[in-house]
């Protein structure tokens, strides 16, 4: 009998990562949710089955923390999926440097924490996949925007040097460019696929971590047909 994989999804909320959750767990995975605030995954947990735990992925400590106790809980993550991000918006003589240094903490400096952290779990088992969650904002900064995009920017170059380096040591990593808005009970579409719905995003994200390692590919355009590019 095949044991059960593992799923560790941080930044975890009711969105996109909410149906990467239910998607995983109903394809029998265990389920882990990492959040700043644990409180809000109470009902996706109970709908999951998930393990929830507090984590500032901007702090090493806990991080470390995190997976620490997956590991002891749910044994080494099959598939990390990193969401979180930060923005401050704001014209650039006018923003605030601690508000965006605060922010790449987050999008970008947090990749690096949790990246570190799966790959030192993975590599003695040398399996696994790392999924990094981007936007547009990844691959074309916007006007009163430089702190979304310099930290996506460096989240997208960091998945990148992840995936060369790992690839040979059988760890697939690979980037999301989620380019436009996801649809939400806060964002009504107003048209047929006006936004991404994001339980067809989860089966992407769920069609990576399957490649059979001859056909991987490190990044993946995700965009309504609306959305020019």
């Amino acid at each position: 009998m095949a044991i059960p994989e593992t799923a560790l999804i941080i930044g975890a909320g009711a969105g996109l990562s909410g149906s990467i959750a239910r998607l995983f767990a109903a394809e029998g995975m265990g389920v882990a949710l990492a959040a700043r605030d644990t409180q809000k995954l109470e009902a996706l947990a109970a709908e999951t089955g998930a393990r929830c735990y507090a984590c500032d992925v901007g702090l090493s400590a806990d991080v470390d923390r995190l997976f620490g106790h997956v590991e002891k809980d749910l044994g080494v993550p099959d598939v990390v999926v990193f969401n979180p991000s930060r923005r401050v918006r704001g014209a650039i003589a006018d923003l605030d440097p601690a508000d965006v240094e605060a922010a790449i903490r987050v999008t970008c400096y947090g990749g690096f924490l949790v990246g570190q952290a799966a790959a030192r779990a993975m590599l003695p088992r040398g399996s696994g996949s790392i999924l990094f969650t981007g936007a547009s904002a990844s691959v074309k900064g916007y006007p009163q925007s430089a702190s979304f995009a310099m930290g996506k920017f460096g989240l997208r170059g960091l998945a990148q040097s992840m995936a060369r380096e790992l690839a040979p040591k059988s760890i697939h990593v690979a980037h999301f460019v989620i380019d436009g808005g996801i649809l939400s009970p806060k964002r009504p579409a107003a048209g047929a696929d006006a936004y991404l719905d994001p339980d067809a995003i989860a089966r992407s994200y769920l069609h990576v971590h399957r490649q059979h390692r001859s056909a991987w590919t490190w990044e993946m355009e995700l965009r309504p047909w609306v959305e020019t590019f």
